[in-house]
C-alpha cells in the first residue's frame, strides 16, 4: 500500500493541474493525458517546448529473439537467448488471452487514442480508494513505448534513463505513443505488446511464456491460463507462479474477476476458472539456454566459438555473441547424433568420468570435412569432477583445450612426404635400437642444424634390422623414421603436415622442426588429426572442419557463411601410398591389427609419447575417420601408468591396446550397415619406385643369369658362399633386390648360389657375405632414382628433441 507523504498532493489538486497542463499545452487535443505525478513546479510553457522538441517517429525496436543450434537431423542441440522468446501473429494468441490483457491493463484500448485520460483518472480514484494498485493507468500503447526504450538501451546508464520516475522521461513516452498510434493500428500495438512483453520466469513475449508454464501454443491458452499471463505483466517477478503460486493465483483471481466486471465472461466462466489451479508443475518447461544445458555442451560450445571468430556477424567478439543471442538464428551443424551416441557410447565403456587420465575421440567425414561427433569422458560442468573444457579441440576458442603430444601419429605424415620424393615403400634402412644420432645433420626450413651429443632414441618394438617403410610403420619403428625424416628434411615434412591442418593446438602456430618431430612432440588436438588422416581416405583432398553447415535468418532466409572449404593438397598417388601403409598397419604383423574389422579397408596409426604420458589411435576408412586419446590432463602431466582408467588402474598404456578399443568400438558402430569400401590401390612406381622389372632367374646356372641381367643393363656380382634353397645346389637361390621388386635400371644387383639345402633358415652358417656398398647418402645422389645407379643404401642423417614409441 502506497502511503501519501506529506507533500503530495490531492486527488482534485492532482488532476487539475493535470488537465490544466494538458489543455495549455494543446496535448490533449491530440490523446495525450500527461501522468500526474512529477508535473508540478512545471510550466505550461516548459511542458509544451519539450513536447515539441521530441521526434514525431517511433522507430520499432527489433525484438530480441532466441537462435537455436541444430543436430544434422534438426534435433535441437541447444538454444541461444538474452531473452526467451518466439513472435507470433495476432492471430496466433488465443482471443481469450487478447481480451484478458486489454481487461486488465487497458479496457479502453480500442475506444481512446494513444492516452486514455478518462481510464488514467478512473485508475486514480479507484487504486488510492482501495490503498493499493488495482488498475493499470498506462495505456498499452504507453506501456509498449515504455519496454522498448529499456530494449533500446545498451549501457547501464541508458537503461537507467529509461525507467527514470521523472517528467522528462514521461512527456518523451507520450509522444512517442502519439506516435506510435499514427504509425500502427490497434492491433498491430497489441500484437508487439504481447511478443515484446516479460511475463517472468525467462520468458519473454507470449507465445514463450504460453510453453514456458503450460506447454501449450498462445493460441491454445484457456481463460485461467490467459487470465494468469495477463497478471504477470505488471510484476513479472513478485507473480511468478514458479516461485510465488499463492501470490499468483490472487493476482489472476483479479484479472477474472475484472473481465466478468466488463462482461467479457460469464459467472459460470468465472466461478470455474476461480477454481482452476494456477499451474501444473508437471507442464512447466525449464528455460533451458545456452550450450551447458544441451545434450553436446562441448561440440556446441565449439560451434560458438566457430561463429563468434566469424567476422559475418560483428565487427567484435562482443558484437557477435550479442547478435547470435538475440537474432533468431537458424544455425544448422554437421553433427550426427547417432554417429555421436556411438562415439560418446564407446568412450563410456573404456573410461569413466572419475578417471585419473581423460579419454576423447573425434570423428570425421572424409571429402567434406564435416564434424560428426566429439565425445569425452570428462562431463561438462563446474562442479567436482567436470571441466568446461573441450579435449578435442583446439584453443581455437576459450573452451579449447590445446591438445596433447600426439606420438608416432605423427609418422604418416613423414610417409606422405616421403613418397612426395619418391621414395618407394619397399626403401629399406638399417635401423638399430638404440641408434646413436648425436652430431648428424639435418636441415629444416630455417636452414641446416646439428643433433646435440647424447641423442640416442630407441625402439619400442622389435622389427628386422633393414625394414621397409610398410615393416617400419607396421612395428612403429622410431629409428627407421627418424633416419627416414632427416634424409627427406623436416621442411617437406612440416610444410605438408601444415596444409593438412597440423599446427600446434597450444600456440596455433607451426610445428616445431626439431629431429624428432616424426615422432610426435607437438601438441595435437583430436580434432585437427582425425581431419588430417581424413585427408589421406579422401585422396589427397583436405578439408577445413567444417561444423556449421547452414544459418538462416529469423525470417528464415540464409545467412551466407563459409561452405565446405576443400583442396587438393595432395596429389591422390600419394595419399594411396600413405593408405597401403597405414592399411598395413592394421593387418597382421601390424601394432592395429587387433582393432581390424568389418569387410571394408582401414587403415591407422598408433602413437605413445614419452613415459606414456599420452597414448593415440587415428585411422579410418574412406567414409569416416577418427582419432582417439587417452591422456594425462592435469599439469604437471605424468605417466599414465599408475594412473585410472575405467575405474581400474593401469599397469600399461598404449596406443593400439589404451586408446586402440576407444576408437575400434566407435567406428565399427558408426560404419555399421554402411557400404563396404577399399582403398585404392597405390602405383607400382610409388610401391617399388623407378625400377626396371627383374627377370626370374632362380635355378638358373650362375653365370647365364649374370649375363642376362647385364644384358639389361643391370650390374652383377655374385656372393661368395651359398644358401639355403630348394633350387639345385650350385644354381641361382635368389638375387637382391628379388625378382618381385625390381631393381633401379643400372643398379647392382647380387645372385646368391643354392647349396640345394632347402629352405635357408635364420642364422644358417654358409649365408654369403654381400658385397659391401656404401652406407653415407648423398642428398643429390638418392639411391631410389635409376639416374643415379652407384648411391648407397643406409645413412644418417641430424635432429634434436625427445625420440616417442
Amino acid at each position: 500500500m502506497r502511503v501519501r507523504e506529506k507533500g503530495d498532493r490531492g486527488v482534485v489538486q492532482s488532476v487539475v493541474l493535470f488537465l490544466g497542463v494538458s489543455v495549455l499545452s494543446g496535448a490533449l487535443a491530440a490523446g495525450l493525458a500527461v501522468p500526474f505525478a512529477g508535473l508540478a513546479g512545471f510550466t505550461t510553457e516548459k511542458t509544451s517546448a519539450t513536447l515539441q522538441d521530441l521526434p514525431q517517429q517511433f522507430d520499432e525496436v527489433p525484438l530480441k529473439q532466441k537462435s537455436t543450434i541444430l543436430a544434422a537431423d534438426g534435433s535441437v542441440i541447444a538454444t541461444l537467448a538474452e531473452q526467451n522468446r518466439v513472435p507470433v501473429k495476432l492471430k496466433d494468441v488465443a482471443p481469450i488471452m487478447q481480451k484478458a490483457i486489454v481487461a486488465i491493463e487497458d479496457d479502453r484500448f480500442y475506444e481512446h487514442g494513444a492516452l486514455d485520460a478518462k481510464g488514467t483518472l478512473r485508475a486514480l480514484l479507484q487504486n488510492q480508494s482501495a490503498g493499493s494498485v488495482q488498475q493499470g493507468g498506462s495505456s498499452i500503447t504507453q506501456q509498449y513505448v515504455k519496454i522498448s526504450l529499456v530494449e533500446k538501451a545498451k549501457t547501464p546508464e541508458e537503461v537507467a534513463a529509461a525507467t527514470a520516475d521523472s517528467y522528462q522521461r514521461k512527456v518523451a513516452e507520450l509522444r512517442y505513443a502519439i506516435a506510435v498510434e499514427k504509425q500502427y493500428s490497434k492491433n498491430e500495438i497489441l500484437e508487439k505488446y504481447l511478443n515484446l512483453a516479460n511475463f517472468g520466469d525467462g520468458a519473454w513475449g507470449i507465445q514463450a511464456a504460453a510453453q514456458h508454464y503450460f506447454s501449450v501454443n498462445a493460441k491454445d491458452l484457456t481463460l485461467p491460463q490467459a487470465a494468469m499471463l495477463a497478471g504477470l505483466v505488471k510484476n513479472p517477478t513478485g507473480y511468478d507462479p514458479t516461485n510465488y503460486p499463492k501470490r499468483s493465483k490472487e493476482r489472476r483471481d483479479v484479472v477474472i474477476r475484472r473481465m466478468l466486471q466488463l462482461n467479457v465472461i460469464s459467472v459460470a466462466q468465472a466461478n470455474s476458472a476461480l477454481k482452476t489451479p494456477v499451474i501444473d508443475p508437471n507442464k512447466v518447461r525449464p528455460n533451458k539456454l545456452g550450450c551447458a544445458n544441451g545434450p553436446y555442451p562441448f561440440y556446441c560450445e565449439y560451434v560458438v566459438g566457430e561463429l563468434e571468430n566469424n567476422p559475418a556477424f560483428g565487427k567484435t567478439k562482443t558484437d557477435r555473441s550479442n547478435y547470435l543471442k538475440t537474432a533468431g538464428l537458424t544455425i544448422k551443424t554437421s553433427l550426427d547424433p547417432k554417429i555421436q551416441a556411438d562415439a560418446q557410447r564407446s568412450i563410456d565403456t573404456h573410461s569413466k568420468p572419475t578417471d585419473d587420465a581423460i579419454a576423447a575421440i573425434t570423428m570425421v567425414e572424409p571429402g567434406t570435412g564435416l564434424v560428426k561427433a566429439m565425445a569425452q569422458s570428462v562431463k561438462y560442468g563446474s562442479g567436482r569432477g567436470q571441466t568446461a573444457y573441450n579435449y578435442n579441440a583446439p584453443k581455437t576458442y576459450q573452451g579449447g583445450y590445446g591438445g596433447f603430444q600426439n606420438g608416432s601419429t605423427m609418422k604418416a605424415f613423414t610417409i606422405a612426404a616421403a613418397i612426395q620424393a619418391k621414395i618407394p615403400l619397399n626403401y629399406k634402412i638399417n635401423s638399430p635400437s638404440p641408434l646413436d644420432m648425436g652430431g648428424m645433420k639435418y636441415t629444416n626450413c630455417a636452414g641446416s642444424q646439428k643433433i646435440p651429443a647424447g641423442y640416442s632414441p630407441k625402439n619400442s618394438t622389435k622389427n628386422v634390422p633393414d625394414p621397409t617403410m610398410i615393416q617400419a610403420a607396421q612395428k612403429s619403428t622410431n629409428t627407421y623414421f627418424l633416419q627416414l625424416s632427416l634424409r627427406v628434411g623436416l621442411c617437406p615434412i612440416a610444410t605438408l603436415a601444415g596444409k593438412l591442418g597440423m599446427y600446434d593446438a597450444q600456440s596455433l602456430g607451426p610445428l616445431d622442426q626439431v629431429a624428432s618431430m616424426t615422432l610426435g612432440v607437438g601438441y595435437i588436438s583430436p580434432l585437427q588429426l582425425a581431419n588430417a588422416y581424413a585427408t589421406f581416405a579422401a585422396r589427397g583432398m583436405y578439408c577445413t572442419p567444417w561444423s556449421i553447415t547452414s544459418v538462416k535468418d529469423a525470417a528464415g532466409k540464409p545467412v551466407n557463411i563459409p561452405g565446405a572449404n576443400c583442396k587438393q593438397v595432395l596429389e591422390p598417388g600419394v595419399a594411396d601410398g600413405v593408405n597401403a601403409v597405414l592399411h598395413q598397419v592394421m593387418e597382421t604383423g601390424g601394432t592395429g591389427s587387433k582393432l581390424k574389422f568389418g569387410s571394408s579397408d582401414l587403415a591407422g596409426k598408433t602413437g605413445t609419447i614419452n613415459e606414456a604420458k599420452a597414448v593415440w589411435y587415428s585411422g579410418y576408412s574412406t567414409k569416416l575417420a577418427a582419432a582417439a586419446t587417452v591422456a594425462d590432463a592435469s599439469l604437471p602431466y605424468t605417466k599414465l601408468i599408475g594412473q585410472t582408467l575405467n575405474g581400474q588402474t593401469m599397469g600399461d598404456a598404449s596406443g593400439s591396446g589404451t586408446a586402440g578399443p576407444i576408437w575400434e568400438a566407435a567406428m565399427k558402430a558408426a560404419l555399421q550397415g554402411t557400404p563396404t569400401t577399399h582403398f585404392v590401390a597405390p602405383s607400382d612406381k610409388t610401391q617399388r619406385g623407378d625400377v626396371t622389372d627383374l627377370p626370374f632367374v632362380n635355378g638358373m646356372n650362375p653365370q647365364d643369369a649374370s649375363n642376362k641381367l647385364k644384358q639389361m643393363g643391370f650390374q652383377v656380382t655374385i656372393a661368395s658362399g651359398t644358401v639355403n634353397s630348394q633350387e639345385t645346389a650350385g644354381t641361382v637361390a635368389y638375387t637382391d633386390p628379388r625378382q618381385r621388386d625390381g631393381a633401379p635400371a643400372g643398379s647392382l644387383v647380387t645372385i646368391y648360389i643354392s647349396n640345394g639345402g632347402g629352405k635357408n633358415q635364420p642364422g644358417s652358417t654358409n649365408t654369403p657375405t654381400p658385397p659391401k656398398t656404401t652406407t653415407t647418402i648423398n642428398p643429390n645422389c638418392p639411391p631410389w632414382n635409376p639416374k643415379y645407379p652407384n648411391c648407397g643404401g643406409g645413412g644418417g642423417g641430424g635432429g634434436g628433441g625427445r625420440g616417442h614409441g
